[in-house]
């Protein structure tokens, strides 16, 4: 592979941070192959989002791979019986999926082994990441750890990367460098209960914290209200 670029691959969800590392991880110099989770989420309208978002950066490919975790339910946003709040609350929120970071990247490592890919990205957020704690440093230091014990590559000393380029700037900051690399937020779905038509409900926990950094970053916000 060295007179190719170096494959990467991208968590892709459609939401507005897994955008911007997109167009960062393209921006580096990657050939990007792009990875979307069908898990039982309330709604398809990101997914649908996170197909044009890959169609505009022209990712090598674009893999949508269905899991069903709204067997195991345990969040509002695999569980139609949990409410999603639409009130600040102390805590980890009940929109938390268990786990849900830890089995993304592990399938993205599977594939990048495939690919010969050594770096996977990754939208989490420190700063604005609601009390999840699979989006802190420590889980992302944790997995590439976890990354080259438990592959072939990373043992026979190939190592891999686990990139989050997002995890200490802010929303506002996040849009800002979004903005200056092309990424076209009104194509983005960030709303914990979206519509049918990708209408977002502009009080959920999601929706303030992105309504916020358009606001803080002085850029017009394109979302889609309902």
């Amino acid at each position: 592979m060295s007179e190719q670029k170096k494959r990467a691959v991208i968590l892709l969800s459609g939401g507005l941070d897994s955008a911007t590392v997109l167009a960062i991880a393209q921006h580096a110099g990657y050939d990007c192959y792009a990875l979307s989770f069908d898990y039982g989420q309330r709604h398809n309208t990101e997914l649908h989002a996170a197909k044009k978002i890959a169609q505009q950066f022209n990712v090598r490919q674009h893999l949508v791979l269905p899991m069903a975790l709204d067997a195991i339910g345990g969040s509002a946003l695999t569980d139609e019986a949990i409410d999603v709040p639409e009130t600040l609350a102390e805590g980890i929120p009940v929109t938390y999926v268990p786990a849900r970071n830890t089995v993304f990247l592990s399938i993205a490592l599977g594939w990048a082994e495939v690919l010969g890919a050594r770096d996977i990205f990754i939208g989490v957020n420190a700063v604005d990441y609601s009390g999840y704690p699979d989006c802190r440093p420590e889980f992302i230091e944790a997995f590439e750890q976890l990354a080259n014990l438990a592959t072939k590559a990373g043992v026979e000393g190939d190592h891999f990367s686990v990139q989050a380029p997002l995890i200490e700037m802010s929303k506002s900051d996040i849009i800002r460098r979004g903005i200056e690399l092309g990424v076209d937020y009104s194509k983005t779905v960030s709303c914990y209960q979206a519509d049918e038509e990708g209408r977002a409900c502009g009080v959920c926990d999601s929706c303030r914290l992105r309504k916020a950094g358009f606001e803080q970053a002085g850029a017009g916000d394109p979302t889609n209200y309902q």
